[in-house]
């Protein structure tokens, strides 16, 4: 009883919907650009290198703006390279975003132990603090204060109206869903994907930055498949933001939960308990993959 009481509480709500800021902001990061027709399976890659320019910034300056911006910069340069790899050279974009990946994890651990002597985590530094006048606020005012989290939320109404409502994002979609028809209109196909790709690299750094800030400490593996599950939650909401922020709301409920469980010294093994989000990933996965319609060019270089 005691633990559905907690489960039930302001406190659990309110780690929900922190936990549902990485997961959101990685699947619109994949959203946009696959709206634009490239599979950009690097989210996880590009959430790595985005936190740990955090860190390292914050740790060397002790300047938190300084380091968000700095880390920005970054990751849109890191997606200035992967669009030409994958949109001007046409190579083949899972390819691509699997050895990037690959690169930020091993570029990353190599980083840390040159610069800082260790294999685990960087020394502590000030994360981005909260709003003040909204941090007073009752039981949400922990969560609503913070910048990032408060963007989120701002982002499920501005994704839909960005990519539903304007002009340019009709001009992505159409670049995601028949490019040649679409430049027999007047449509730069590849300026458009480019422009998907910079928007993708800014959520997905958004994500990292959120993550190490709320830790105070870049640590080896911190990101965790997060950037996968942002992936799995596009997917399941179909592409759509309202959805995708559904969805991403169940996994962080899941994530939430396992560390209730654990608070809680339930008899149930750690180990199934840390793989729940993962496990409820696939389950979901199974039964929604078949359902689900990509834009009609994703994957297909042009």
């Amino acid at each position: 009883m005691d633990f559905l009481i907690q489960i039930f509480s302001f406190a659990f709500l309110a780690q929900v919907l922190r936990f549902c800021t990485p997961y959101y902001l990685a699947a619109n990061s994949a959203n946009f650009s696959e709206r634009s027709g490239v599979i950009n399976i690097a989210v996880e890659g590009f959430m790595i290198s985005s936190a740990f320019s955090f860190a390292l910034i914050s740790v060397l300056t002790g300047n938190w703006f300084f380091a968000l911006i700095f880390s920005v910069i970054v990751n849109l340069v890191l997606g200035c390279l992967f669009a030409l790899f994958t949109v001007r050279l046409k190579i083949d974009q899972i390819v691509v975003g699997v050895g990037f990946n690959l690169l930020m994890a091993g570029l990353s651990k190599f980083l840390l132990v040159y610069i800082f002597g260790t294999s685990s985590a960087t020394p502590g530094f000030n994360g981005i603090p909260h709003i003040p006048f909204i941090d007073s606020i009752p039981y949400l005012g922990k969560v609503l204060s913070d910048y990032i989290v408060l963007f989120s939320f701002v982002l499920i109404f501005l994704a839909n109206h960005i990519l539903f409502k304007t002009r340019f994002g009709l001009r992505l979609r159409s670049a995601g869903e028949n490019p040649e028809a679409a430049e027999s209109l007047g449509v730069k196909v590849r300026k458009y994907r480019f422009y998907a790709l910079l928007i993708s690299c800014f959520l997905s750094a958004l994500a990292g930055i959120w993550l190490v800030s709320n830790q105070n400490s870049y640590s080896d593996g911190m990101i965790a498949g997060r950037g996968f599950i942002g992936l799995a939650a596009m997917i399941i909401g179909k592409w759509k933001p309202g959805k995708i922020f559904i969805a991403c709301l169940m996994f962080s409920f899941f994530e939430a939960l396992e560390i209730s469980l654990q608070l809680s010294g339930s008899n149930i093994p750690s180990q199934l308990i840390q793989i729940l989000p993962y496990l409820i990933t696939i389950l979901v996965l199974i039964g929604f993959i078949g359902k689900t319609k990509p834009p009609a060019a994703d994957g297909v270089p042009y």
